[in-house]
């Protein structure tokens, strides 16, 4: 066990607090708040070395599954045991989608949340994106709402995407045309996107919308 900064003994605190308090650990960007730190990479470089000196140990990059090695030493030695399975799924959420990069790479990933498996399909090809303007008002998605996105490079006419267009993600209907895909918004007020079927490759089509979650 090494010795830690200053920074490192408070990030390693309010993950004991959270733990304590809530009885779960808190995520990547709560951890960002209460350290004044605006970059999830930022947090991230704590927790890396938070895991080199022995304190943390993290499962898969999962904000949600960090656990204490002070604790872990604490507990009854026995073989390491899998999640139960209780009809959930993890689901990463993406706080970006950035172009020449993996569509799940560490850095897009700004927490993970576990919700029922009912609620989509497709296991570990589903990813979550938080949504950002009123585009897709008249289908009921806002800004804010949180979709869950089943990764996939095709969809059927009509279906509801997300779609990479240039260095931009969109949620979006999908219809191709002879000449052209237009991705349709679900807001009057908004025009289509167009892009030129010469132009289109199917990479651009990150997956097809399969679920919304909403904070009351």
């Amino acid at each position: 066990m090494q010795g830690l900064t200053k920074r490192q003994e408070q990030t390693l605190d309010y993950i004991r607090l959270s733990i304590e308090q809530r009885g779960y650990p808190p995520t990547l960007r709560e951890i960002g708040e209460y350290m004044g730190i605006r970059s999830t990479n930022g947090v991230n470089d704590h927790l890396r070395a938070l895991e080199r000196k022995g304190y943390l140990r993290r499962e898969d990059m999962k904000s949600r599954a960090l656990r204490l090695v002070d604790e872990m030493r604490q507990e009854a030695p026995q073989a390491a045991s899998s999640p139960p399975e209780d009809g959930t799924i993890d689901v990463q959420v993406l706080g970006r989608v950035a172009a020449g990069l993996p569509l799940l790479a560490e850095e897009n990933i700004v927490d993970t949340v576990r919700i029922d498996r009912m609620l989509v399909r497709g296991g570990q090809e589903i990813f979550g994106l938080r949504v950002s303007g009123d585009s897709m008002i008249e289908a009921g998605i806002f800004s804010g709402d949180y979709i869950f996105v089943r990764k996939q490079s095709a969809a059927d006419r009509g279906d509801i995407v997300v779609a990479l267009i240039g260095d931009e993600a969109t949620v979006k209907y999908y219809y191709p045309e002879r000449d052209y895909v237009r991705f349709q918004p679900a807001n009057a007020q908004m025009a289509p996107i167009l892009v030129r079927a010469m132009d289109f490759k199917s990479t651009m089509l990150l997956g097809k919308v399969v679920g919304v979650y909403r904070r009351l």
